[in-house]
């Protein structure tokens, strides 16, 4: 049954794989930004992080979520998760994406502010080609900590899992709509949206937390659905036609996947490669 289940996960993330090649292959060809040839630099290996990414959360998450869990449902008031379970699903998933987003984002700043995290989320900043797959290439450990801020809010807030006893929909809801939409954010695509910029994440938005362009511009809009979070806490950058011109970091990053994976921890294996 496990060997079935297995194959049975496999075979869903390679329909997947083919359905968002399917979608934003000719989006980014007729679209794109930037002219870069869709097997570009580093592409299968962002392919096994597609893999990686899509089957290590679930496993490192488990014990962290059920832990979060247990300690919120002993320690909090009934009242809290009272209050929640009686709320209508959609609007506890949409309270839910909302303090989730916040904790996200200071996840994301986080591991942007304190060196041993950045380790392992330079691996994500290391593209200096953005496409839809870009948002697939993150380091194990830097997924767990990015999710793990997100559901803690709400898991606090009781908007996660009021009643313990049964399987909440709402978590794994909000962290599809988060991983779909990271795909859209990434992709090479020169579309710009007016005013709904200022209201969800797009392609402008995502592209300049990427950018290389400066100290000036680095190090904003960490948020990955709503801006809003960044205008609150200072973090802001959306030039209405600007682009940036080059992505990746200053810092010079490991190439090959085993490389990547261990540099974080041994990072004695970046001076062996130079």
């Amino acid at each position: 049954m496990e060997i079935k289940g297995v194959i049975w996960t496999l075979a869903s993330l390679c329909v997947w794989f083919a359905l968002l090649s399917a979608v934003f292959a000719p989006l980014e060809r007729y679209f794109g930004l930037h002219r870069q040839k869709y097997l570009r630099k580093s592409f299968a290996t962002d392919v096994v992080f597609y893999f990686l990414s899509s089957l290590t959360p679930k496993l490192l998450l488990a014990l962290p979520v059920s832990i979060l869990a247990a300690v919120v449902h002993r320690y909090e008031p009934a009242a809290i998760y009272t209050w929640a379970a009686y709320l209508p699903i959609p609007l506890r998933a949409f309270l839910a994406l909302v303090v989730g987003e916040i904790g996200v984002y200071w996840g994301h700043r986080l591991s942007h502010e304190i060196p041993f995290l950045w380790r392992f989320h330079a691996v994500h900043h290391s593209a200096e080609e953005m496409d839809w797959l870009v948002n697939s290439k993150a380091h194990p450990v830097d997924l767990l900590i990015t999710r793990f801020c997100g559901l803690i809010p709400m898991f606090v807030l009781g908007l996660a899992q009021p009643a313990s006893d049964q399987l909440d929909p709402v978590p794994m809801l909000t962290m599809f709509i988060g991983t779909t939409w990271g795909f859209f954010i990434h992709a090479n695509l020169r579309w710009r949206f007016g005013p709904l910029e200022w209201l969800v994440a797009t392609p402008a938005f995502h592209h300049w937390h990427h950018t290389n362009d400066g100290p000036e511009f680095v190090n904003k809009n960490y948020a990955t659905l709503l801006p809003a979070v960044d205008k609150v806490f200072g973090t802001l950058y959306l030039p209405p036609r600007q682009w940036p011109s080059k992505y990746g970091t200053e810092e010079l990053q490991p190439s090959g996947l085993a490389v990547q994976l261990l540099h974080p921890v041994l990072p004695t294996l970046q001076q062996d490669q130079r």
